[in-house]
C-alpha cells in the first residue's frame, strides 16, 4: 500500500512538473527557468570552485535566481555575493533591508525577486499595508514616516532620477549618513538583481505563486 501510495504522489508531481515545463517558453531551460543552462561546478578551475562553495554556502547552489547565474562569470559572482552578505547586515536593519528590496523589485516588475522578499519582509516586521503600497504602487501617506521615507527614496531613484534635497535630508535624519547610503545600495544591489533576471527572463519554479499583480 505504501509502494504504491509513493509510486501515486511520484507520479503526481513528475506529472505536474511535466506540465510546468510545457508551458514555460521555447527559450527556457527546464532546469534553471532562465534562459541559461545551469553552470556545472565540474566545469570549473580550482578559484571557481571555491567561489562556487562560497556562494552556495552550507545549503548548496539554488538551482533558480541571481546566484548560480552569477557563475557565468565567477569573479563577478565573488564581490556579488559579498556585497549582498554584507548588505543584510547593514545598520538599518532586515526590516529596512527587506523595503528597500521590495522598492527595486517592484520598479522591475520582478516577479522571482519579489516573490522572495514579500514572505521574508513580513518576517523582519514589514506591515502587510507597507508591501502593499509598494506591490500596488499606492501613495505612501499614512505609513510610518520610516517606511514611507525609504519608498519615496527608490520611486524618486528609480522614476525621476533625482532625490530632491528634502527627501535625501529626511533620509538622513531618520537613518544616519550610513543608514541612507546603505538603503541606496541596497536598492542598487536589487536593482542589479532585477536586471540579471530580466535578461535572462527567470520564470517562477512549480509550485511558487506570483505574488505581484499580472500585467
Amino acid at each position: 500500500m505504501r509502494t504504491r501510495t509513493l509510486a501515486l504522489v511520484l507520479t503526481t508531481a513528475s506529472t505536474g512538473l511535466a506540465i510546468a515545463q510545457s508551458k514555460l517558453p521555447p527559450d527556457i531551460d527546464p532546469k534553471s527557468f532562465t534562459r541559461l543552462p545551469l553552470v556545472d561546478r565540474a566545469s570549473l578551475d580550482d578559484e571557481g570552485k571555491k567561489i562556487w562553495d562560497d556562494v552556495g554556502g552550507a545549503r548548496g547552489m539554488p538551482a533558480t535566481g541571481p546566484a548560480p547565474l552569477t557563475m557565468y562569470s565567477p569573479k563577478a559572482a565573488k564581490p556579488i555575493h559579498e556585497l549582498n552578505q554584507y548588505l543584510r547586515t547593514t545598520v538599518v536593519g532586515p526590516k529596512y533591508f527587506e523595503l528597500s528590496a521590495l522598492v527595486a523589485a517592484r520598479e522591475f516588475d520582478q516577479q522571482y525577486e519579489w516573490g522572495g522578499h514579500e514572505p521574508a519582509g513580513r518576517r523582519a516586521g514589514l506591515e502587510q499595508n507597507v508591501i502593499d503600497a509598494v506591490k500596488f504602487n499606492r501613495d505612501v501617506a499614512g505609513l510610518p514616516e520610516k517606511d514611507a521615507t525609504v519608498i519615496r527614496l527608490g520611486r524618486a531613484l528609480l522614476r525621476d532620477k533625482k532625490v530632491p534635497p528634502a527627501l535625501w535630508a529626511k533620509t538622513v535624519e531618520l537613518f544616519g549618513r550610513q543608514g541612507a547610503v546603505e538603503i541606496t545600495a541596497i536598492i542598487g544591489d536589487y536593482v542589479m538583481a532585477g536586471i540579471m533576471l530580466t535578461a535572462v527572463d527567470q520564470q517562477l519554479p512549480p509550485g511558487r505563486e506570483a505574488l505581484l499583480p499580472v500585467k
